[in-house]
């Protein structure tokens, strides 16, 4: 049996420092192989370096202790694949702040302080709706619709997520009186969404049962300029010519497991657990939206809606009608007319806005 190595020695050859890992033994990341009684001084042996090390280099990656675990934990080959589903989602969650830095940069030298003519001269057609299931007996899926904001929220069933989604709406609907300049768009969203959750946490302190949850997606408007909130399984889509892009990202168990390498999307859409939230706003201040930026061209055809909705109607129909309706209230009723041909097992609320000359017919 080879000599064990002292925690000092140990932490030298492994590039840690003793201070972490007294941390990964007290999280059971690295335990040590013997403890002195006496000391509490810790003992490792040399074959547990190759362990140590991984961690290290994964701390490096900034990857979470409790994802690192798991990785340690899997087979060569399922922890390659863990690695490399990390490494695309913080590529992505890179790329769009450095899309926000960049905006910040050009806004601060005066680059991006104000719009151009063309894009002055866009505004939205729009259309709201929101309808109760077929097998249900309340409606929690709010929708609203306006000249500067679109949202849905969709409250959790039981407790107070009717309650919840309306206030979730209602919190945000006071920004369509206020002249937001482009580049106080997605701090004013945040700020509002924040107050959302001020409020539902109200809701849940006088509720039976001490909850109240809705999830939410919105876009706020000015000029061309669009910030983007979002938080649950509600989605916001975008076809643009001719393509059809989901612009959010679900907060999801199920989809967690796709993002990980372990799903694909098609076995998502049947799993037990689709419908588990990850995150959502909740009342408790704990969970922070997507927040995002992104820029409307005429033409544009915006779609959000709960899963009522996504679930149960398949992308390429959605695609569909949104590429062939003739203006948002025939999308926005051959959508939900879809979703009740395939059973309406949940409430469906929609909004579709299209993207067009401020002096076109509103």
């Amino acid at each position: 049996m080879a000599e064990l190595l002292t925690i000092g020695t140990f932490a030298r050859a492994a590039r840690l420092s003793p201070k972490a890992l007294r941390l990964y033994d007290e999280l059971g990341l690295l335990r040590p192989a013997a403890v002195d009684g006496e000391t509490g001084y810790r003992f490792y042996e040399p074959e547990q370096l190759e362990r140590a090390r991984l961690i290290a280099w994964l701390r490096r990656l900034g990857m979470p202790l409790a994802r690192i675990r798991r990785v340690c934990d899997l087979p060569a080959d399922e922890a390659a694949q863990e690695i490399a589903s990390y490494w695309e989602q913080l590529q992505a969650e890179t790329a769009s702040r450095g899309r926000l830095a960049s905006f910040l940069v050009d806004y601060l030298t005066g680059k991006g302080s104000s719009v151009d003519d063309r894009a002055a001269m866009l505004g939205i057609r729009y259309v709201a709706r929101s309808e109760s299931g077929l097998v249900r007996t309340s409606n929690e899926d709010t929708a609203y619709a306006g000249p500067r904001l679109l949202a849905v929220a969709d409250g959790v069933r039981g407790g107070a997520g009717d309650l919840a989604s309306a206030t979730a709406i209602e919190a945000l609907k006071q920004l369509e009186a206020l002249a937001i300049p482009a580049e106080d768009l997605l701090g004013a969203l945040a700020d509002a969404v924040d107050d959302a959750d001020a409020r539902i946490g109200r809701i849940a302190a006088a509720s039976s049962d001490g909850e109240a949850v809705t999830t939410l997606t919105a876009l706020l408007w000015s000029g061309s300029q669009l910030a983007l909130a979002h938080i649950g399984d509600t989605r916001a889509y975008r076809l643009r010519d001719g393509e059809l892009f989901q612009i959010t990202h679900d907060h999801t168990y199920a989809q967690s497991l796709v993002d990980q390498g372990r799903l694909t999307a098609e076995e998502a859409g049947s799993h037990p657990q689709r419908s588990l939230l990850v995150q959502a706003l909740t009342g408790t201040g704990g969970t922070q939206p997507d927040l995002s930026l992104h820029q409307a061209a005429a033409g544009d055809r915006d779609l959000l809606c709960s899963d009522g909705l996504s679930a149960v109607v398949p992308a390429a129909s959605l695609h569909e009608v949104l590429a062939g309706a003739d203006g948002p209230q025939q999308a926005l009723d051959d959508l939900i007319a879809l979703a009740y041909a395939a059973g309406a097992p949940d409430n469906v609320a929609c909004v579709v806005a299209d993207v067009v000359p401020l002096d076109a017919d509103r």
